[in-house]
This record gives structure tokens, sequence and C-alpha cells, in this order.
């Protein structure tokens, strides 16, 4: 009797316990659908009368061990097999009584907590053959995701050979097959890292182009530029009239003077410094004698110049010369002056000429 209220103290505690147990326990969808085994040790109590009939040997209180697996079904209901092997304590008799008992249980787990209810059928074989239902209680400490320990107590009410009352207490441990581990906590969000300053830009001439990439520092203001802060050029041919030339020749003479070819070397040294120029030289002569010779002179006089060009290291591709005759008179007239003036020649030169794009 004294064993029998030691036990019914135990499963009145259960509720207890469990409220603490519940605080390691995953919750109720990480073990759906999961297998489990368990083994366990048990103190077994008989009934008395069992004690008092040799029907059943004389039995006594005794303990056991066995071993469960289990399939928990949702998160309420779990489904289990059970066996265990006991030894009872015989009252008439020195040796005990061993036998087996094997069964099977189903499981409601309460919401939002580790105590359990359980009920079943169980099948003892020792001195005698008998079948009991069962109802009890338990509860279970969750050490991991993976592994509980557990307590229940349990009544057994017999079936057959009597209306007998046995009661067990058992502990043991249960390993859950499958367990999702706890999830890691998740780290506090980080906060936005502040935005960088934007880079300073410098363009010291104002042209657009930042000093980092400006190839041409100081461009004018007005001037169109290219990605390296470059002023951008047009280019044409056009008239240089700074470097034309006039050269007078004697009456009915195609000779170069001294002066003349003072004036030639100046052009040849320009043309020479700039590669793409091109000069036309116009052959003149005044208007005394017959026109058709003036014409040839004045090719002469053209030709001329255009060999002293040569001469000077020009080339004949760059120089291009034509005869007037009285055709273009410098001075109109038949007097002395406007002869004078009309017997020349006169260098036009062409020159490539780079101008800015303006904004």
């Amino acid at each position: 009797m004294k064993l029998k209220a030691t036990a019914i103290a135990v499963l009145a505690a259960l509720p207890l316990l469990s409220a603490q147990a519940f605080a390691n326990a995953p919750s109720a969808q990480d073990l759906e659908k999961k297998v489990f085994g368990s083994l366990f040790g048990e103190a077994y109590f008989t009934d008395t009368r069992k004690g008092e009939s040799a029907a059943w040997g004389n039995v006594d209180n005794g303990w056991g061990a066995g071993l469960e697996i289990g399939y928990r079904v949702n998160q309420n209901w779990a489904v289990r097999a059970e066996y265990a092997r006991q030894s009872l304590d015989s009252l008439t008799q020195s040796s005990r009584v061993t036998g087996d008992r094997f069964g099977f249980d189903a499981m409601y787990h309460l919401n939002n907590s580790n105590l359990y209810l359980v009920g079943g059928w169980k099948h003892f074989e020792n001195e005698a053959y008998s079948d009991a239902l069962n109802i009890g209680v338990g509860y279970r400490y969750f050490v991991n995701e993976s592994l509980a320990l557990f307590a229940e107590g349990n009544r057994f009410r017999g079936i057959n050979k009597g209306n007998w009352n046995d009661a067990s207490i058992k502990f043991g441990a249960s390993w859950i097959f499958g367990a999702t581990p706890a999830a890691a906590p998740t780290p506090a969000p980080q906060p936005e890292p502040a935005p960088a300053p934007a880079p300073v830009v410098v363009d010291s001439d104002g042209d657009g182009v930042p000093d980092s990439q400006d190839r041409c520092p100081n461009t004018p203001a007005a001037h169109k530029v290219d990605a390296q802060g470059c002023t951008i050029y047009t280019e044409k041919m056009d008239r240089v009239g700074d470097v034309d030339i006039e050269v007078r020749f004697a009456f009915d003479s195609a000779t170069v003077s001294p002066e003349g070819r003072t004036e030639v070397n100046k052009l040849a040294a320009f043309m020479k410094r700039f590669p793409e120029s091109v000069v036309f030289i116009e052959g003149h002569a005044s208007n005394i004698g017959k026109p058709e010779y003036n014409m040839r002179l004045s090719e002469r006089r053209a030709k001329a110049i255009a060999d002293l060009l040569v001469a000077q290291g020009i080339e004949s591709s760059r120089i291009t010369s034509k005869g007037f005759g009285v055709t273009q008179p410098r001075v109109p007239g038949n007097s002395r002056e406007a002869h004078a003036a009309n017997q020349r020649i006169e260098a036009k030169v062409t020159a490539k000429i780079k101008e800015p794009v303006m904004r």
C-alpha cells in the first residue's frame, strides 16, 4: 500500500513537472510525423488479491524494463507499441516470478504542454495469461530536439480473470528520429551603411571636363571641347594674304631680279613650314606689242617663279602657274607707269586654316 501511495503522489506531481519541462520542448509542428523509440525501467505494483491467489502465483510488487516504438501522427495524437520484461516478488516461493508484457497505446499530447495522456491494451504472460486495459499520464523533459527524458504512470484494469487493478511508474528516455534542429536566432538587422559622400568634381577652366580627365587645361570658355577637354577645330583651305608676293620684271624680260628672288625665298620658307599649303602663280604683261606674244611672255614669267620654288625644294604638285598676258592689268592705260605696274607676277598662297568650334 505504501508503494501504491508513492505512485499516486508521483502521478499527481506530473502536471507541475510538465510545465517546467515545456520550456525546452521543440514545437508540436517539429515533432509531427516523426518516429520515436524509448527505453524504460519501471516499478510495478500488483493488486493485493494476486498475492493471496495461487492462480496468480501469489505475486507481489516488482520491477520491469522494456522498450517502445511509436509514431507521432499529428500535433496531438501518437501511437506506440510496448514490450516489457517483468520480475515480480512471490509471497510463497523463494524464486521470483518473471514474465512478459506487450501491448499498444494511443497517446494524446496536450496543447502547449509536455504533458500527455495515454490509454491502451496490454497482454501479460507470467504465472497466468491475462489482458488488461490501461490509462495513464506522463510528461517529457526535452534535453534537445532529438532526446527527451520521461516519467509515466499507468493504472491497469483486468478484463479477464477478475477485475484486478495494478499500477506502474515508468522512467525512461525517448529518441526522436528526423527531428528538426532548433532554428538559430535571427540576427538583429544591421543598420544601413551611410552613403559615401559624393566625390568633389573640380573643373578649373569650366569646360565641363573634370581636371582629372582634362588634357588641355585653361581652354577658352567660348570653345567647344572634346572628351579630353581640348578645343575642337574645323579645317579648311583658305587664302593666306600675308604671304602673297608680287615680283616685277623688266620690259620684255622673264628674268627674276635679286629683289624678286628674295621674295620667292620667303614664299618657299613659308610653304616648307606649312606642307599642306599650295600656291597659284599668275603671270602678267604690259600692253605693248601683240597680245599673243604677251601671253607667252606672261607664261614664261610665271614658270620662272615656279622653277625657283622647285629649286628651293617645294614639290611641283603644290605649284600651279598660268599666264594671263594683258587680260588683267594692274593699272589700265598705256602710260609708262601703267606698263611698269603690269609687268609682274602675283603668287597667291592657299593654306589649311584651323578654326575653333564655338559653343
